[in-house]
């Protein structure tokens, strides 16, 4: 059976989504063609969100507006900024509940196979940012990638002065030794600590 042309181009279009494979895409595209108004709906809120929504001219991450929540927040410690490289990043620490600080957003981590180098991150916005600043933590990623990008990043910061950190690395709470990858494994044994009493 051939599939009608707009379908083909809307599961095409929901497949370029990351996560979304051709399969996921397909089911999603059938979805919304029998379902006028959730399509409608959600037609209405991604322009609204297309319109609304830009980058904080401080730190890079999503804004509605010039400043996001994190830099229009006056209650945030500025004298530490997590260097990260997406907005998802962000989010990600922020259900953590655990950092005050203030974030710092790249846009990426080095790949030269990609065509990043330096230059096509905001690395140069960071530098710019370390008046006031003691720590600097460099949560990217522990791939090739971001581990490249905090070698580099931390070889920039040294002439600053500031404390450079990067994420301790540990184990799954609640998971069996057993399950754990030998780099995460070798890495929380390295950077073991002395329990607290």
């Amino acid at each position: 059976m051939k599939t009608p042309r707009p379908l083909t181009e809307l599961a095409r279009v929901l497949a370029e989504l990351p996560g979304i494979g051709p399969k996921t895409a397909q089911r999603l595209a059938l979805h919304l063609a029998l379902d006028k108004g959730l399509a409608g709906r959600l037609a209405e809120t991604l322009e609204m969100a297309r319109a609304r929504l830009g980058v904080c001219k401080v730190c890079g991450n999503l804004a509605e507006g010039e400043l996001c929540p994190v830099c229009a927040d006056p209650n945030r410690d500025g004298s530490v900024i997590a260097v990260v490289e997406t907005p998802a990043d962000v989010m990600a620490i922020e259900k953590s509940g655990e950092f005050r600080g203030r974030y710092h957003v790249l846009g990426g981590a080095l790949n030269p196979l990609e065509g990043i180098g330096p230059d096509e991150l905001n690395v140069d916005g960071l530098l710019k940012r370390l008046e006031g600043v003691r720590e600097v933590l460099l949560a990217t990623s522990t791939t090739v990638e971001g581990e490249a990008t905090a070698v580099y990043l931390s070889e920039r910061l040294r002439p600053f002065g500031v404390r450079v950190t990067r994420p301790a690395y540990g184990l799954p709470a609640g998971g069996n030794l057993e399950y754990v990858d030998e780099v995460t494994l070798a890495r929380a044994l390295a950077h073991r600590r002395p329990v607290e009493e």
